[in-house]
């Protein structure tokens, strides 16, 4: 019988991507991380060897702490977390559970560097579809508390290196576009997220990216959709916060509704 503060991977898996997703604390010692440097989509490396502070990190957020195995480690942090009234579950079978379960793992290495405790990120001004696409992506599978720039085209270079920040959808930089594919295929090669949902919702972003339509028949409706965004918000951030919705209901489709039609009346021939 399964645990009351427990969760499988299967269930943590069903989480992550939308907006109902836990806190994800990889706890892991050092020297099992560097066994294999790699994160659930989404996770946190935080340290269980100073609990208060790690309480203070997770705040009134729900949090699903993992180790390698998912025992003592993580099991000892939670009963710690629950027991100072915080939401607190760990992974059954912890960093290796996950791993043999053929789920997704985040390479550390493809990770940008935090500034200011997260990651931060440079493009273009006047967002449209990439450029909405690829910070969904990465607030929902990479770090949730990510920051994004919106700057004039000439000035994303010259900003990426004042600050800090990791440019994407430009010339000449990892994150952009390769060959046919557009930047949020390239996230996804890098991030290691080659999932079916991931890769189905890339196909349609790609076809509206590049204007290729015969790529995928949703494609027209998400280039309208975000095109009539850019219309509405003359902000890129009021824009990007609705752009999350338009791409959370775009990622259920992918995962879940796919083959599911629609007509009306019911049953016309």
């Amino acid at each position: 019988m399964p645990a009351p503060n427990e969760i499988t991977p299967q269930q943590l898996m069903r989480l992550i991507g939308t907006p109902d997703a836990p806190l994800i604390a990889d706890i892991c010692t050092p020297d099992d991380f560097a066994l294999d440097a790699r994160l659930i989509p989404g996770a946190r490396r935080m340290s269980h060897t100073d609990m208060p502070a790690l309480a203070r990190q997770i705040g009134d957020a729900r949090v699903v702490v993992s180790c390698q195995k998912g025992a003592k480690l993580s099991q000892g942090a939670v009963a710690w977390l629950r027991d100072a009234g915080l939401q607190a579950e760990y992974l059954a079978g912890g960093q290796w559970g996950w791993r043999d379960a053929g789920l997704p793992l985040v390479p550390a290495a493809a990770i940008p560097a935090p500034v200011d405790g997260a990651t931060l990120w440079v493009t273009r001004h006047r967002p449209k579809i990439d450029r909405i696409a690829c910070p969904w992506l990465i607030r929902r599978f990479v770090d949730p508390g990510a920051r994004f720039l919106f700057v004039a085209p000439a000035q994303v270079s010259g900003i990426a290196e004042r600050f800090g920040a990791t440019p994407f959808d430009v010339e000449d930089v990892v994150f952009s576009h390769r060959g046919d594919d557009c930047t949020f295929d390239t996230m996804l090669q890098e991030f290691a997220l080659v999932t079916e949902p991931l890769s189905r919702m890339a196909t349609v972003i790609r076809a509206a990216d590049t204007y290729r339509h015969d790529l995928a028949p949703q494609a027209a409706g998400l280039l309208a959709l975000s095109v009539g965004l850019s219309r509405q918000f003359r902000d890129d951030h009021q824009q990007l916060a609705a752009g999350m919705v338009l791409y959370d209901a775009l990622y259920r489709w992918a995962r879940d509704g796919a083959d599911e039609g629609h007509d009306w009346p019911a049953g016309r021939v």
